[in-house]
């Protein structure tokens, strides 16, 4: 299925588009490591269901040097051994941050705690601005229909200058 709309090619949507990218700069020039913001980014997308944001994601941190066993591993990062302390509590505040349909409470008491142990004040509003950002993102291309297949790293950057 073709996406239904370009929103790249109306001047509202390049517009917004635009600044969309220009918030997510911010958190990616944040202190928050990269392979963190990709983590969380890669998981977010999977749970949304947003083929598009899983496969930029992806193949995105695969350029920066992240290992396909811990990309493969992101879907059940709970059963898993390669992932730190610190990205473990990024990866249940991104779900949680999430899936707040399915938990009255958002994120649990326990997983701030965790985000409060590992990450200082500028990480974690780059984390929770991160966890916003990339779930608005799944909703667009959702919406959208933009599939999945076709990106290539860098592919978004150049599309915005």
């Amino acid at each position: 299925m073709d996406a239904r709309f370009d929103i790249f090619g109306n001047e509202i949507g390049l517009r917004f588009a635009k600044r969309f990218a220009g918030a997510g700069l911010v958190i990616q020039q944040s202190a928050l490591p990269g392979s963190t913001q990709e983590l969380v980014s890669l998981r977010a997308s999977q749970i949304n269901g947003c083929g598009h944001c899983i496969d930029m994601h992806v193949k995105e941190a695969a350029a920066a040097g992240e290992s396909a066993v811990r990309l493969h591993l992101v879907a059940a990062w709970r059963e898993s051994t390669v992932f730190t302390e610190a990205e473990q509590a990024a990866l249940a505040l991104a779900e949680e941050g999430t899936r707040l349909a399915d938990a009255h409470q958002g994120v649990s008491d326990e997983t701030w705690a965790l985000v409060r142990k590992h990450y200082d004040d500028d990480q974690i509003a780059a984390l929770v601005s991160l966890v916003a950002l990339i779930n608005a993102a799944n909703r667009l291309a959702v919406i959208l229909h933009q599939r999945g297949g076709s990106y290539e790293a860098g592919m978004f950057a150049a599309a915005l200058d």
